[in-house]
């Protein structure tokens, strides 16, 4: 049942990355904006990690959905959320009214802050579904289980092990 669990998990947030990902693609500016307008970067990196951002999402979500190097995937996805919750409460404390810019745009929003409980609870979700991961990587139909198999001495699979 866990290995079932694990590959929804994987489903899930790799697809939620993904489909972050591929919203921001087509509009860098508007991720950079968004980046912008958290007022928690300095300046001088924001360009870089506004471009940067929808790629390094893209890349964690298809490492996810296809279970490839899953601990190491789960693990930026849970530091990504996990930065990402300090983000928009750190908005809401400071009373910004900005769109969150997780699946495009961004910037600001009127009444933007009766988005974030929905916003952090949405995160703290994927969080949990990211460490999950991190703790038990293992899962059904990853190409981790088919390239890092179980061997016995004798180099050879070991059926029981795979199950």
């Amino acid at each position: 049942m866990k290995d079932w669990f694990g590959l929804l998990a994987r489903v899930v947030t790799g697809g939620v990355w993904i489909v972050a990902g591929a919203l921001k693609l087509p509009d860098p500016a508007g991720s950079v904006r968004a980046v912008r307008a958290y007022e928690l970067l300095p300046e001088a990196v924001v360009p870089t990690v506004g471009y940067l951002l929808p790629t390094l999402e893209i890349v964690i979500g298809v490492g996810l959905l296809l279970g490839l190097l899953t601990r190491g995937a789960a693990l930026l996805s849970a530091l990504l959320f996990l930065a990402f919750i300090v983000g928009i409460a750190s908005a809401w404390a400071r009373g910004l009214q900005i769109d969150c810019g997780c699946f495009g745009g961004g910037g600001p929003k009127a009444n933007a802050s009766d988005d974030y409980p929905w916003e952090i609870a949405r995160d703290v979700g994927l969080l949990a579904l990211s460490l999950w991961l991190v703790v038990r990587p293992s899962s059904r139909f990853s190409l981790d289980g088919l390239l890092f198999r179980p061997t016995t001495s004798e180099g050879i699979p070991d059926v029981e092990e795979v199950r």
